[in-house]
């Protein structure tokens, strides 16, 4: 049961969504400014700054800006 349980806390603090071969994590509660931290290839390959529209580490591609703003468009980000 402490599974089930770790698994619901997760969830409650963590967004996850994968999209086009990217995964999309953020944490409620993180620091500011809001952002998302993409993986590709279970490699980190950009931070974003969803606030500010700014890259925060990493290298944006226009493919992948087109998803983030998609998924923001859904109220997924």
């Amino acid at each position: 049961m402490v599974i089930d349980s770790l698994a619901y806390v997760l969830e409650e603090i963590l967004a996850k969504i994968r999209r086009n071969g990217y995964i999309f994590i953020t944490w409620k509660g993180d620091h500011s400014p809001r952002h998302v931290h993409v993986f590709k290839d279970g490699r980190e390959i950009l931070k974003w700054d969803l606030e500010n529209n700014l890259v925060m580490s990493g290298t944006i591609t226009g493919k992948l800006l087109k998803i983030i703003q998609s998924l923001v468009r859904e109220g997924e980000l």
